[in-house]
Protein backbone atom coordinates (compact mmCIF):
# COMPACT_ATOMS: atom_id res chain seq x y z
CA UNK A 1 0.00 0.00 0.00
CA UNK A 2 1.44 3.45 -0.80
CA UNK A 3 1.13 5.52 1.91
CA UNK A 4 2.13 9.04 0.24
CA UNK A 5 5.06 9.36 2.15
CA UNK A 6 7.74 9.51 -0.37
CA UNK A 7 9.60 12.57 -0.23
CA UNK A 8 8.23 13.93 3.00
CA UNK A 9 10.14 15.20 5.29
CA UNK A 10 9.45 14.22 9.20
CA UNK A 11 11.24 14.75 12.79
CA UNK A 12 10.54 12.87 15.31
CA UNK A 13 11.97 14.23 19.10
CA UNK A 14 13.39 11.77 21.61
CA UNK A 15 13.97 9.67 18.39
CA UNK A 16 17.20 8.49 19.60
CA UNK A 17 16.21 4.78 20.92
CA UNK A 18 12.53 3.27 22.14
CA UNK A 19 9.30 4.63 20.42
CA UNK A 20 10.95 7.47 18.04
CA UNK A 21 13.43 5.67 16.68
CA UNK A 22 11.00 2.67 15.55
CA UNK A 23 8.84 5.53 14.21
CA UNK A 24 11.88 7.12 11.79
CA UNK A 25 12.67 3.60 10.86
CA UNK A 26 9.28 3.24 10.01
CA UNK A 27 8.79 6.55 8.29
CA UNK A 28 12.18 6.02 6.50
CA UNK A 29 11.06 2.49 4.78
CA UNK A 30 8.07 4.49 3.47
CA UNK A 31 10.05 6.98 1.69
CA UNK A 32 10.27 9.73 4.37
CA UNK A 33 13.38 11.94 4.95
CA UNK A 34 13.70 11.95 8.31
CA UNK A 35 15.25 14.18 11.31
CA UNK A 36 16.60 11.97 14.47
CA UNK A 37 16.82 14.33 17.31
CA UNK A 38 17.19 13.82 21.70
CA UNK A 39 19.01 15.77 23.82
CA UNK A 40 21.70 13.45 24.04
CA UNK A 41 24.00 13.62 20.92
CA UNK A 42 26.04 10.68 21.22
CA UNK A 43 22.10 8.96 20.59
CA UNK A 44 21.61 11.22 17.82
CA UNK A 45 25.12 10.50 16.39
CA UNK A 46 24.38 6.47 16.34
CA UNK A 47 20.60 6.42 15.38
CA UNK A 48 22.11 8.78 12.18
CA UNK A 49 24.57 6.15 11.68
CA UNK A 50 22.14 3.42 11.82
CA UNK A 51 19.13 4.86 10.00
CA UNK A 52 21.76 5.82 7.01
CA UNK A 53 23.20 2.20 6.67
CA UNK A 54 19.78 1.87 6.32
CA UNK A 55 19.31 3.35 3.55
CA UNK A 56 17.22 6.15 4.45
CA UNK A 57 17.64 9.43 4.16
CA UNK A 58 18.37 11.29 7.45
CA UNK A 59 20.27 13.88 9.82
CA UNK A 60 20.62 14.05 13.14
CA UNK A 61 20.64 17.46 15.58
CA UNK A 62 20.60 17.11 19.14
CA UNK A 63 18.84 19.42 20.78
CA UNK A 64 16.38 19.66 24.11
CA UNK A 65 12.96 20.32 23.38
CA UNK A 66 12.84 22.47 26.60
CA UNK A 67 14.87 24.89 25.02
CA UNK A 68 13.53 27.12 22.35
CA UNK A 69 16.82 28.18 20.90
CA UNK A 70 17.87 24.30 20.47
CA UNK A 71 13.89 23.62 18.85
CA UNK A 72 14.55 27.01 16.37
CA UNK A 73 18.16 25.72 15.44
CA UNK A 74 16.22 22.18 14.67
CA UNK A 75 13.88 23.29 12.29
CA UNK A 76 16.41 25.72 10.76
CA UNK A 77 18.52 22.21 10.70
CA UNK A 78 15.64 20.41 8.68
CA UNK A 79 14.41 22.69 6.54
CA UNK A 80 17.99 23.73 5.45
CA UNK A 81 18.89 19.83 4.52
CA UNK A 82 15.45 18.80 3.20
CA UNK A 83 13.67 21.98 2.32
CA UNK A 84 10.69 22.05 4.73
CA UNK A 85 8.84 20.12 7.48
CA UNK A 86 5.90 18.11 6.65
CA UNK A 87 5.53 15.45 9.79
CA UNK A 88 6.44 16.45 13.54
CA UNK A 89 5.86 13.22 15.81
CA UNK A 90 5.98 14.73 19.39
CA UNK A 91 7.42 11.95 21.10
CA UNK A 92 10.33 13.13 23.91
CA UNK A 93 9.29 12.22 27.16
CA UNK A 94 9.64 10.32 30.48
CA UNK A 95 8.56 9.12 34.02
CA UNK A 96 9.79 9.75 37.58
CA UNK A 97 7.45 8.07 39.25
CA UNK A 98 6.74 9.10 43.03
CA UNK A 99 3.71 9.69 44.67
CA UNK A 100 2.98 12.88 44.78
CA UNK A 101 3.34 13.86 48.72
CA UNK A 102 6.95 12.12 47.71
CA UNK A 103 7.73 14.27 44.45
CA UNK A 104 10.49 16.97 44.40
CA UNK A 105 9.19 20.13 42.48
CA UNK A 106 12.30 19.24 39.99
CA UNK A 107 10.92 15.89 39.37
CA UNK A 108 7.17 17.60 38.47
CA UNK A 109 9.21 20.36 36.21
CA UNK A 110 10.99 17.93 34.23
CA UNK A 111 8.27 15.41 33.47
CA UNK A 112 5.30 18.06 32.49
CA UNK A 113 7.80 20.46 30.95
CA UNK A 114 9.50 17.76 28.84
CA UNK A 115 6.01 16.31 27.60
CA UNK A 116 3.74 19.68 26.93
CA UNK A 117 6.63 22.87 26.42
CA UNK A 118 8.18 21.00 24.48
CA UNK A 119 5.29 20.13 22.23
CA UNK A 120 4.58 23.65 22.52
CA UNK A 121 8.00 24.81 21.15
CA UNK A 122 8.90 21.77 18.66
CA UNK A 123 4.95 22.32 16.92
CA UNK A 124 5.18 26.25 17.10
CA UNK A 125 8.60 26.02 15.45
CA UNK A 126 7.70 23.57 12.12
CA UNK A 127 3.99 25.13 12.13
CA UNK A 128 5.43 28.12 9.11
CA UNK A 129 6.40 25.59 6.82
CA UNK A 130 3.87 23.12 7.05
CA UNK A 131 1.01 26.37 6.97
CA UNK A 132 2.63 27.41 4.06
CA UNK A 133 2.74 24.58 1.99
CA UNK A 134 -0.67 23.97 3.36
CA UNK A 135 -0.01 20.23 4.10
CA UNK A 136 1.01 18.64 7.33
CA UNK A 137 1.02 16.01 9.66
CA UNK A 138 1.49 16.56 13.93
CA UNK A 139 1.45 13.67 15.87
CA UNK A 140 1.33 13.72 19.78
CA UNK A 141 2.30 10.70 21.61
CA UNK A 142 0.28 10.71 24.74
CA UNK A 143 -0.35 7.64 26.69
CA UNK A 144 -2.35 4.88 28.48
CA UNK A 145 -1.42 6.86 31.86
CA UNK A 146 -3.96 10.31 30.36
CA UNK A 147 -6.34 7.82 32.13
CA UNK A 148 -4.54 8.04 35.23
CA UNK A 149 -2.03 6.18 37.29
CA UNK A 150 -0.69 5.82 41.12
CA UNK A 151 2.53 7.42 41.44
CA UNK A 152 2.44 9.08 37.92
CA UNK A 153 0.70 12.56 39.03
CA UNK A 154 3.37 14.15 36.56
CA UNK A 155 3.49 12.02 33.96
CA UNK A 156 -0.35 11.30 33.75
CA UNK A 157 -1.10 15.12 34.26
CA UNK A 158 1.14 15.78 31.42
CA UNK A 159 -0.46 12.66 29.04
CA UNK A 160 -3.66 14.30 29.43
CA UNK A 161 -2.14 17.79 28.63
CA UNK A 162 -1.20 16.52 25.50
CA UNK A 163 -4.62 15.23 24.29
CA UNK A 164 -6.36 19.20 24.70
CA UNK A 165 -3.06 20.73 23.19
CA UNK A 166 -4.28 17.63 20.43
CA UNK A 167 -7.66 19.01 20.13
CA UNK A 168 -7.19 22.26 20.17
CA UNK A 169 -4.41 22.66 17.93
CA UNK A 170 -6.62 20.39 15.59
CA UNK A 171 -9.29 23.46 15.93
CA UNK A 172 -6.68 26.02 14.66
CA UNK A 173 -5.39 24.67 12.06
CA UNK A 174 -7.70 22.39 9.94
CA UNK A 175 -7.87 25.52 7.53
CA UNK A 176 -4.39 25.05 6.48
CA UNK A 177 -4.98 20.90 6.17
CA UNK A 178 -3.06 20.15 9.17
CA UNK A 179 -3.74 17.34 10.81
CA UNK A 180 -3.35 17.14 14.58
CA UNK A 181 -3.55 13.33 16.78
CA UNK A 182 -2.23 11.86 19.14
CA UNK A 183 -1.38 8.19 19.65
CA UNK A 184 -2.07 6.77 23.17
CA UNK A 185 0.04 3.60 24.03
CA UNK A 186 -0.18 1.21 26.77
CA UNK A 187 2.74 -0.57 28.21
CA UNK A 188 5.66 -0.98 25.20
CA UNK A 189 8.73 -2.88 26.19
CA UNK A 190 11.87 0.37 25.01
CA UNK A 191 14.98 0.29 26.82
CA UNK A 192 14.32 2.63 29.05
CA UNK A 193 10.89 0.91 30.65
CA UNK A 194 12.96 -2.95 30.86
CA UNK A 195 15.45 -0.59 32.98
CA UNK A 196 13.35 0.44 35.42
CA UNK A 197 13.60 -1.47 38.95
CA UNK A 198 9.89 -2.18 39.19
CA UNK A 199 10.00 -3.58 35.72
CA UNK A 200 8.78 -7.43 36.33
CA UNK A 201 5.96 -6.16 38.62
CA UNK A 202 5.11 -3.50 35.81
CA UNK A 203 4.97 -6.15 33.32
CA UNK A 204 3.44 -8.41 34.79
CA UNK A 205 0.39 -6.22 35.43
CA UNK A 206 0.30 -5.08 32.65
CA UNK A 207 -0.25 -8.72 31.11
CA UNK A 208 -2.42 -9.92 33.54
CA UNK A 209 -5.19 -6.38 32.26
CA UNK A 210 -4.28 -6.71 28.60
CA UNK A 211 -7.36 -8.69 26.88
CA UNK A 212 -4.63 -9.57 24.00
CA UNK A 213 -1.85 -11.77 25.59
CA UNK A 214 0.89 -9.91 24.90
CA UNK A 215 2.80 -6.38 25.48
CA UNK A 216 3.23 -3.54 22.99
CA UNK A 217 6.50 -2.97 20.89
CA UNK A 218 7.98 0.34 19.51
CA UNK A 219 7.29 -1.39 16.39
CA UNK A 220 3.41 -1.22 17.28
CA UNK A 221 3.50 2.55 17.85
CA UNK A 222 5.59 3.15 14.95
CA UNK A 223 2.94 1.49 12.25
CA UNK A 224 0.05 3.95 14.10
CA UNK A 225 2.52 6.99 13.60
CA UNK A 226 3.47 6.29 9.88
CA UNK A 227 -0.15 5.18 9.47
CA UNK A 228 -1.51 8.71 10.78
CA UNK A 229 1.37 10.44 8.80
CA UNK A 230 -0.10 9.17 5.57
CA UNK A 231 -2.53 10.55 2.63
CA UNK A 232 -4.48 7.32 4.47
CA UNK A 233 -5.77 9.31 7.17
CA UNK A 234 -5.92 12.77 5.39
CA UNK A 235 -9.61 13.45 7.25
CA UNK A 236 -8.67 12.28 10.31
CA UNK A 237 -7.71 14.94 13.21
CA UNK A 238 -8.45 15.60 16.62
CA UNK A 239 -8.24 12.22 17.30
CA UNK A 240 -7.14 9.87 20.17
CA UNK A 241 -5.68 6.43 19.13
CA UNK A 242 -5.22 4.02 21.81
CA UNK A 243 -2.33 1.40 20.87
CA UNK A 244 -3.16 -0.98 24.15
CA UNK A 245 -3.71 -4.15 23.42
CA UNK A 246 -7.48 -3.42 24.42
CA UNK A 247 -6.09 -2.20 28.00
CA UNK A 248 -7.87 1.16 28.94
CA UNK A 249 -8.41 2.60 32.62
CA UNK A 250 -7.99 -0.53 34.46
Amino acid sequence: MDLGLNGRVAIVTGSGRGIGKAALHALGREGAKIVVTDINGELVAATQAELSDAGFEAIGVAADVCNEGDVARLVEQTVAAFGKVDILVNNAGFTRDKYLTKMPTEDWDAVVNTVLKGSYLCTKAALPSMMEQRWGRIINISSRAHFGNPGQANYSAAKAGLLGFTSALALEQGKYNITVNAIAPGFVETELVKALPTYERLRDAALARNPLPRLGTPEDIADAVTWLASDRAGYITGETLHVTGGRYSS
